[in-house]
């Protein structure tokens, strides 16, 4: 795994969205990534938060736009699912891939969730170090391996 945040071919740094209503998941989930994408990472705890975020409105007017999301399912007001809708509704933000983190074993929430168009979705564990294990498998693939799209005014 390398220490670089930037996709492979990119040289353009990655940011990271987690959108999760938790501070003890959030934390956790912090944590877990290494230094290097810690230092990008981005939390907010609601969906309207994470729409603002994303669409650079309010406190976030000056917010990067994120290359990745991670979506917690379960969200206080706005959920996981509406926030996935809003935005694959918007050609400018349809390209981020959207992973769903989810603390239950529905699989009914998985097909919902995949539905809905999530590029991939996660259960988060009760065990911190089996979270740890799978988010650091999450990092080297999705943040390594992978080719992220450009944003679409790159395109």
């Amino acid at each position: 795994m390398t220490d670089s945040c930037a996709t492979p071919d990119s040289g353009h740094s990655q940011t990271l969205l987690l959108v999760e209503d938790n501070p003890g998941d959030a934390r956790l989930i912090e944590e877990a990534f290494s230094p290097a994408l810690a230092d990008r990472l981005r939390v907010v705890s609601t969906g309207d938060e994470a729409l603002d975020f994303v669409n650079q409105r309010g406190e976030y007017v000056d917010a990067q736009r994120p290359d990745l999301i991670l979506l917690d399912w379960h969200l206080p007001g706005i959920d996981g699912g509406t926030v996935l809708a809003e935005l694959n509704s918007d050609s400018n933000h349809r390209r981020i891939p959207v992973i769903v983190l989810t603390g239950s074993q529905s699989e009914q929430e998985v097909r919902d969730a995949y539905a809905k168009n999530a590029n991939a979705c996660i259960t988060k564990t009760a065990e911190p170090d089996e979270l740890e294990a799978t988010l650091r498998v999450f990092e080297n693939f999705w943040l390594s391996t992978v080719r992220l799209p450009p944003p679409a005014n790159e395109v």
